[in-house]
């Protein structure tokens, strides 16, 4: 591994001064330099006075009467959270011997937020990279792509089409100096967001109603951040996971395929991280709510505000916090709230990847095609999108019927490139799951080591 660009361990992400005080110093005056490499160590959750970053978002904003709790991704280098399994994903490999410095090219396949986090890794650790998207994404993830030096190579179609990318990705195999980093198939990806991600969610609920998690709700695209679901269900059994879909791309609501406007999810298929074992519901939501409740966050707080009575500036800690995925969660999470009935001194988690950075041109297209927003019609639109419940789009998936149908379109996805039947079995044990977990302390441990060598 290359000592020259330390980074952080699991258990440093989870919690930054855990890391030596040297390294802490170095990653505080990073902050200057975007490009320093120091700013690994802020790859991590946590903000000011080390406590997570989230957002509670007023009741009558969300119509629902448990708390709805926000984790805050746009803080991350690259300025989302997929910066973390990037990273984790990169030095595995280093501890492994399986990616060198000097040696190797790294390939991201990707449709925005992970590519991103691909590129600024890469550059930070002295590596070249490539980042395999669908041409069809906003302009602002792949400029930011290029500001960190990555190449882009494009294929067919917009967000629906990642499996185009996934065959991308198997031409650049072929190349022994080509390494890729597979966020949907590697499961540094599940060790990062169920180690670091779970872990604070548990922190940032402890400080809420009764201190407990009652469900977790994320929009899957890797699947990643379901992962998280794995580490609260482990502290509180009765919690229950949500994951969230287009509409307009119900791949795991019904095998459904189609296209779609939120950036970052419904990739139509099971991904191979996906632990469908501690997926509790499905829930569909139409992608226009989201971009156009994104607008109505952004665009007329003060106008919600009013609205909704609520003090001037109240919604102003909301503005630049959300990007599409992260307001299609905050939506899945209300509409879980209420069809589940739960009461004030519950708490339910979500994640806001990203921030608005990278998506004002999206709004620029939903203002394009629906015309600008007049003050009726946001009312019109918050009334539809915020308080808009559809008890037909939300589905039950814990029976057996309903792994096993999730079961069987992982292993058709993925025999198809290469993973064999027994590897695919395996999965459907939560022991599986539970010895991958496990191996986040020998690589910590590992990873000391070679950072003294």
């Amino acid at each position: 591994m290359d000592t020259n660009v330390p980074g952080p361990t699991y258990r440093e992400m989870l919690d930054p001064e855990a890391a030596p005080p040297a390294f802490r110093a170095a990653a505080q005056a990073g902050l200057a330099n975007e490009l320093d490499p120091a700013n690994l160590f802020h790859i991590t959750w946590r903000g000011p006075g080390n406590r997570v970053r989230l957002v509670t978002l007023p009741r009558e904003l969300t119509g629902a009467r448990a708390n709805i709790l926000v984790l805050v991704g746009r803080h991350f280098p690259s300025g989302s959270h997929k910066v973390g399994p990037a990273y984790s994903t990169l030095m595995e490999g280093e501890l492994s011997g399986e990616i060198e410095p000097g040696v190797h090219t790294i390939i991201g396949p990707s449709t925005g937020n992970f590519g991103i986090g691909v590129a600024y890794v890469s550059r930070l650790k002295g590596y070249s990279s490539i980042v395999i998207m669908p041409e069809g994404m906003s302009r602002e993830r792949y400029e930011r792509i290029r500001r960190y030096g990555g190449q882009l190579d494009f294929t067919p179609g917009s967000e629906s089409d990642v499996i185009l990318v996934l065959e991308r990705t198997e031409d650049f195999k072929r190349d022994p100096k080509n390494k890729v980093l597979a966020q949907f198939e590697l499961l540094p990806n599940y060790r990062f967001h169920r180690y670091v991600t779970g872990r604070s969610a548990i922190e940032a609920g402890a400080g809420h109603g009764n201190g407990r998690i009652a469900a977790f709700v994320s929009a899957p695209g890797s699947a990643g951040t379901l992962a998280a679901g794995d580490e609260i269900k482990a502290r509180f059994p009765e919690a229950v996971v949500c994951a969230l879909e287009p509409k307009e791309c119900s791949t795991l609501f019904n095998d459904g395929r189609g296209t779609h406007r939120i950036e970052g999810i419904g990739d139509k298929m099971v991904t191979l991280i996906h632990n469908v074992l501690t997926t509790d519901y499905v829930m569909l939501l139409h992608d226009d709510d989201c971009v156009a409740g994104l607008a109505l966050l952004e665009r007329h707080a003060g106008r919600l505000e009013r609205l909704l009575e609520l003090p001037r500036g109240s919604l102003e800690t909301l503005a630049g916090v959300f990007g599409i995925s992260g307001v299609c969660n905050v939506l899945g999470a209300m509409r879980l709230a209420r069809h589940l009935d739960l009461g004030p001194g519950d708490n339910i988690v979500t994640i806001a990847t990203d921030g608005f950075d990278r998506y004002p041109s999206v709004l620029a297209d939903l203002e394009e095609r629906r015309g600008p927003f007049d003050g009726q019609a946001v009312d019109r639109c918050f009334e539809e999108v915020f308080r808009g419940d559809a008890p037909d789009d939300i589905l039950d998936v814990r029976g057996r019927a309903e792994k096993e149908r999730l079961f069987g379109y992982k292993e058709r996805v993925w025999s198809g490139f290469g993973y064999s039947h027994s590897y695919l079995e395996s999965m459907q044990a939560q022991s599986f799951w539970d010895a991958e977990f496990a191996r986040i302390g020998p690589i910590d441990e590992a990873l000391l080591r070679a950072r003294k060598a």
